[in-house]
């Protein structure tokens, strides 16, 4: 086999640019192959890229989310790969979260983008290479699709049970605690919060300046969520969002990952965080992740349908019996492409 070409998704080849930074194509230096940007002007292989390429292969760590961008970087390789007559070989690894839970709502075709390619739930319980089963069957793709399993791995298992080392896929997701909270704490990215960034804890850390840190882990602890507890704490992050001032917020520590279920967890945070400063409080505006038109909560989401619900200050709890029935339907479809 002769490594021939190298492909990099959003953070870069080596996981180090920051969210939302486009990145230029390269020369890497330790091989000293072509890198071709797929966060970028443009986010698919394009035809010149693929055009002497035997295969392409697809070897990147997931965590397990609907919003990460490295599903809807395979999906548009899959698309070009098939558009191209490329076979395309996914080598699968772990995830993270494990293979059984699903939570949240499954996302409403209407609001697809690059934070949600396809209608899956926010946690899907899926590993990379069933994902790419499932996208071929569902999108109807004509593609030579090659999905190598791994072996040893038990869809009960997380990532602390699979012994191997976590590496940061990106440079806001340091351990693998924290993609135990993105499920719900990427929600905080589509609001003014700050989600942590700039700080050792990101998406375990939420805050702003206007907010009084025991008002917020008091309403939230009235909510009695099973798995979570919430500390108060003063932080001042040092970059991004409220970058050099003091915020006042909560620290997310899950005592149950089993029981915790982040999506309604972070949902309840932005509902008690705006009952308390509504005049403070903003959604963030677009354009996000490439969409330059839909509210950036509404298509983390998967749907408008949740900040209206925020918006007439109604708890976000009204609506949990509906991602049960989604939940349900989502694991029918998902089980003729599981491989463990």
């Amino acid at each position: 086999m002769r490594l021939a070409a190298l492909f990099g998704p959003e953070h870069g080849l080596w996981a180090d640019a920051q969210d939302l930074v486009e990145v230029a194509d390269a020369r890497d230096p330790h091989t000293g192959l072509r890198v071709h940007s797929l966060y970028g002007p443009t986010r698919v292989p394009e035809h010149g890229h693929l055009s002497d390429l035997d295969a392409l292969v697809f070897d990147i760590q997931d965590v397990g989310s609907r919003y990460y961008t490295f599903a809807s970087t395979m999906l548009h390789a899959m698309e070009a790969c098939a558009a191209h007559g490329t076979r395309l070989v996914v080598l699968d690894r772990p995830n993270p979260l494990g293979g059984l839970a699903i939570d949240g709502n499954t996302l409403d075709p209407s609001f697809q983008s690059f934070v949600g390619p396809h209608p899956l739930p926010v946690r899907h319980g899926m590993t990379m290479g069933e994902l790419a089963l499932l996208f071929r069957a569902e999108r109807g793709l004509d593609l030579d699709l090659h999905v190598v399993p791994m072996s040893g791995w038990r869809r009960e298992m997380d990532f602390e049970a699979t012994g191997l080392p976590w590496v940061l896929p990106s440079p806001n997701m340091p351990t693998a605690d924290t993609a135990h909270v993105y499920p719900g704490g990427c929600l905080i990215e589509g609001t003014n919060l700050s989600e942590g960034r700039g700080t050792t804890r990101p998406f375990e850390i939420v805050g702003a300046p206007w907010l009084d840190p025991w008002d917020l882990a008091g309403r939230l602890a009235g909510e009695r969520l099973r798995g979570v507890v919430f500390r108060p704490l003063h932080f001042t992050p040092t970059f991004q969002k409220h970058a050099g001032l003091v915020c006042g917020g909560v620290q997310i520590h899950v005592t149950d990952r089993r029981s915790f279920r982040p999506f309604i967890t972070y949902l309840l945070l932005i509902h008690h965080a705006r009952q308390l400063a509504p005049a403070a409080f903003a959604w963030r505006q677009p354009p996000y992740e490439y969409e330059t038109e839909k509210l950036p909560i509404d298509i983390l989401c998967g749907t408008d349908l949740i900040r209206r619900h925020l918006e007439a200050g109604q708890s976000p709890r009204l609506l949990e019996r509906a991602w049960r029935g989604d939940a349900a339907s989502f694991r029918r479809r998902r089980q003729p492409y599981l491989l463990y």
